[in-house]
């Protein structure tokens, strides 16, 4: 019996998320999911489409690797719930032009037009510096506090 695609690409998914120590960004996506499906529907749709038969496929059948895949997923995510451009964040806070593959100390975002919205996460850094946490806190949590120590 053929393993079901879906779960084969997460299975290589999660085992690439071990072997790298890289954090799971899908916690990010599926929020992004949800703002899209509430603001756009048709793109939403579109999303769950790619997702069934762009990434799955790609992962399951071994021609892709599977965090650049997930990475291709979640710029394409950011830009139809706000169009603007990804940054990659350095341990120092310096956010320079996105570059795939991204050092695995990168914190990758996705930074929209609009001035109002907020950023919205890519990728994440294998342990986040304390000026990529700031950045986090700032650009996509919008806190303007740092947390108390």
């Amino acid at each position: 019996m053929a393993d079901d695609p879906a779960l084969a690409a997460q299975r290589k998914l999660e085992a690439a998320l071990e072997a790298s120590g890289a954090p799971d960004p899908r916690v990010y996506y599926r929020d992004a999911l949800r703002t899209l499906r509430e603001r756009d529907p048709v793109a939403y749709d579109e999303l769950v489409a790619y997702y069934r038969d762009e990434l799955v496929p790609a992962v399951a059948g071994g021609g892709t690797e599977p965090l650049a895949a997930w990475r291709a997923y979640g710029r394409l995510l950011a830009e139809r719930v706000a169009p603007g451009r990804t940054v990659s964040v350095d341990p120092t806070g310096r956010a320079e032009p996105y570059e795939e593959p991204p050092p695995p100390d990168r914190l990758v975002l996705h930074l929209p037009e609009r001035a109002n919205q907020r950023a919205l996460v890519v990728a994440l850094p294998l342990a986040p510096t304390p000026a990529q946490s700031a950045t986090l806190d700032l650009l996509v949590a919008g806190r303007q506090r740092l947390p108390d120590a």
